[in-house]
Parts: C-alpha cells; structure tokens; sequence
C-alpha cells in the first residue's frame, strides 16, 4: 500500500481540539489491520539503514509505531512521557503546541551515553514535541539522529527547522 492509499485511510476533524486545527484522526487507519501493517511496513523501509540503538516513542500516538518498529528492528524502546508520568528519576524539557504548552519527560537511566536515538511519533506539525525530545536524549549524553513520522504537515514547515534529519511517510 503506498502513502497516498494510506493518507486515504485518516480522516480529517475540523476545529478539534480548539477552533481552527485541522486533526489529523489515524484511528481510522489503524482499525483496518493491513492499513497498519503496511504503515509499520512503509515506516521500516524510510529508516532500515539507520546505524541507531534505540526507538524512543513519544507519548501517545508514537508508542503505536515506536514498538513494533522496534521489535522489527530489534532496538530496545524508550518512552517519553508527558510530565508526572514515569516513577524513577526523569530528565524533563518543556515545550509548545501548536494550541499551548506541556512538558516531557524521560527517565534519566533510559538511554547510555553515546547511543543512538531514532525519535518516533504520529505526526509532525510545529516542531515543539520533538525538538523537547532531542533535548531530553541530549541532557543524558546519547545523540537524537533522526526522527520519524507517520504524518508531516508541509504547510508548516517545521522539519527545515529541527536539528535533526526528519523520515515522514506522509506529507500533507
């Protein structure tokens, strides 16, 4: 299935969550179980050759490609959490949405320093999620090298401004 199949499968919610964001809903895309596999499948081959020794997933939506690209890979997985949500002892980097404010947060012995992180979530829109977490896989010493997206908002234009090189399958 290629991403313009796939994008046929996400349905668009206007002015959710507040008045003038265009939401980009994947459940549609994940209920119909070879949508899902294809996207895991089309994710793989965008970072198959990466030289990474972790996935870090960013909560929510991108523990749903983080963990099984990482079994696929066969990568260990980090979860970065919104802020209060891990029990062991966290670096934290706050940051902006696209429709306010929050903070992530990531336990301090997840990743070794000098590792490689692959950085995984859903989609890709300011910028602000992201780039909080490079600066959490940056304060333990390891090095964000990448970060992957099921979807890109282009209209934007965030991924010229990250420091990091960015995978998207999809861009909208």
């Amino acid at each position: 299935m290629t991403p313009a199949e796939i994008l046929k499968h996400i349905r668009n919610i206007p002015d959710f969550p507040k008045q003038g964001i265009m939401f980009k809903d994947i459940t549609t895309a994940l209920k119909e179980p070879e949508v899902f596999q294809s996207i895991i499948d089309n994710m793989y081959e965008q970072i198959k050759g990466l030289d990474i020794d972790y996935i870090a997933a960013i909560e929510s939506r991108g523990y749903l490609f983080g963990a099984p690209l990482a079994c696929k890979m066969g990568k260990g997985l980090v979860l970065i959490r919104k802020s209060g949500k891990l029990p062991a002892e966290v670096v934290r980097q706050e940051y902006s949405l696209e429709y306010g404010t929050d903070a992530l947060e990531m336990h301090k012995d997840a990743v070794e320093k000098g590792k490689k992180v692959l950085l995984v979530d859903d989609l890709l829109a300011t910028g602000g999620t992201v780039r909080a977490a490079v600066g959490l896989v940056e304060q333990v010493g390891a090095e964000a090298v990448g970060a992957l997206f099921l979807l890109e908002l282009q209209q934007l234009s965030s991924a010229a401004n990250l420091p990091i090189p960015v995978y998207s399958l999809i861009r909208c």
